[in-house]
């Protein structure tokens, strides 16, 4: 049985009189459902989604968002699934070994592909006119060439993390919250190729060798992938988007992560050179709050950034972007964050910015904060500024150096000025809970002390949201005199709780 033929059987399958008597809540799918089909389903594979809030010159795409909410009605399948599975795996066949190909653009790639798409439907003689034959190319291309289920919740700017247990399993974040979403893959095969297409493009790979890969798309999104056999029920894939537009202190503002007399003074503690240490939890913002630091960085320094997979957004122009590699399949060539770090001090640097620091690079971290590298800032995983210290002194002890505790302390209370602790709350909002400052050793113990704390006392409104804020405490910081040396003015009144509202904008 040729396409045409099967066409024509799922469309008679679907208008049976079993079909219409079976369910009274929809109507029977008319002989045009094919077309309404590709409509629904027909996305541009001419260039690749843009994401929320980049512009393209290319042709437009169909908005899928809308159809998120919607779902195809119990027991009717997608009368083209079966031709566009087909039709996918010719394409495949014909072109499989050249989708990687790196002497090929993305255009010409595309062109390619459409082209032998062409010949594959026009082969079967199906019996779609040339609009829907058309629409059924571009839905195919953006199976075999885009991301398939994932473009349309890449391209909805609601959505902020994508997660795939397995193939039929799909799962976003909206405001905080998970949500299961009517998308799928059409199998494990497919879903393999998506992940094998997005790690190509940063030159990693995936295998039953290296079953586990961090990657990048081109915005700057963050993936993870592991597949069979450590991922027991199939391949799994997580995507944590970031805006096209990178967000901005008052975006962060109104959006209730922090006050303007915070933004004020982590504005100053940057202008004046103070190292900063960002701590939170996973999915914090930490990254996000990195972001909207470096963007106080005067923009005639010279920046040099260091990242497993590249992800900030540097608005400066100044910059120079250093990504680490793993090993190839033979074992050889990886360079580490901390191979990256040490480099990076004989690259003429006014700022390093890490994008974390997890392993032994915090040791090279912190030498170069303590020689002379001032106003460096860089991210760690923990939940609270004293565990942030701990922390830094677990990973300082990964460097193998066998330093005693006291020097690596004496060490940590040198170099870091500031840890701004951010946390994600019950309702799902990122906020600022601490501006700590690092005072010092008394005795063997690292000294701090906060400068803004956040006020749970307000409590929560109808609405489930979080109604409390970061608030000074009342101590004016040391490090408000080295602000001062700089000539950066912070008023007194900045540091009061009862005097906050005396404070005018950002300068």
């Amino acid at each position: 049985m040729n396409l045409n033929d099967r066409l024509n059987a799922l469309r008679a399958q679907e208008t049976s009189p079993d079909d219409a008597q079976s369910s009274t809540a929809t109507s029977p799918v008319p002989p045009e459902v094919g077309e309404e089909t590709v409509r629904a389903s027909a996305m541009s594979f001419a260039a690749p989604a843009a994401m929320p809030g980049e512009t393209s010159s290319k042709p437009s795409q169909v908005d899928l968002t809308s159809r998120e909410p919607q779902q195809r009605p119990a027991g009717v399948a997608d009368p083209l699934a079966a031709i566009k599975e087909k039709a996918a795996e010719e394409l495949f066949g014909r072109i499989g070994s050249r989708l990687n190909d790196a002497s090929l653009t993305e255009e010409q790639l595309h062109q390619l592909a459409r082209a032998e798409l062409a010949d594959i439907v026009a082969g079967e003689q199906l019996a779609l006119s040339t609009a829907q034959r058309n629409r059924l190319i571009d839905d195919i291309g953006a199976d075999v060439l885009g991301y398939g289920p994932l473009e349309p919740l890449l391209a909805d700017p609601t959505v902020s993390e994508i997660m795939v247990n397995r193939f039929d399993r799909l799962y976003v974040e909206r405001n905080g919250r998970l949500q299961e979403t009517s998308h799928r893959f059409t199998g494990e095969p497919q879903l393999r190729r998506v992940i094998e297409r997005i790690v190509s493009k940063v030159g990693r790979r995936i295998d039953e060798s290296s079953p586990l890969v961090d990657a990048r798309l081109e915005d700057g999104s963050r993936v993870n992938a592991i597949i069979p056999p450590l991922a027991v029920d199939g391949a799994s894939l997580t995507i944590r988007k970031f805006a096209g537009t990178p967000y901005t202190v008052n975006d962060l503002i109104d959006f209730g992560s922090m006050t303007r007399e915070a933004a004020t003074v982590l504005d100053a503690a940057v202008r004046a050179k103070l190292n900063i240490l960002v701590s939170g939890g996973t999915g914090t913002g930490k990254t996000t709050l990195l972001n909207v630091l470096s963007a106080f960085i005067p923009g005639d320094e010279r920046i040099i950034t260091i990242e497993d997979a590249v992800e900030l957004q540097l608005q400066q122009e100044h910059v120079v972007r250093l990504e680490s590699r793993p090993s190839n399949i033979e074992g050889r060539g990886e360079i580490t964050i901390r191979d990256l770090v040490r480099n990076s001090l004989r690259m003429r640097p006014d700022r390093i910015v890490v994008g974390e620091v997890r392993g032994a690079e915090s040791l090279d971290m912190l030498q170069a904060m303590n020689t002379g590298h001032e106003g460096s800032i860089s991210t760690v995983h923990a939940n609270s500024p004293r565990d942030a210290i701990s922390r830094m002194e677990t990973l300082v002890l990964m460097a193998g150096m066998d330093l005693p505790l006291r020097a690596i302390r004496e060490q940590i209370a040198s170099a870091i000025d500031i840890i701004v602790q951010i946390g994600r709350h019950k309702d799902g909002v990122r906020r600022l809970t601490h501006i700590t400052e690092v005072h010092g050793m008394e005795g063997d113990i690292i000294t701090l002390q906060d400068a803004f704390t956040f006020d749970y006392s307000a409590g929560f409104d109808n609405e489930g949201r979080l109604l409390g804020r970061i608030e000074p405490t009342g101590v004016r910081p040391r490090f408000a005199e080295r602000i001062a040396d700089h000539g950066i003015a912070l008023p007194v009144s900045l540091f009061q709780p009862d005097l906050r509202e005396m404070l005018g904008e950002v300068r």
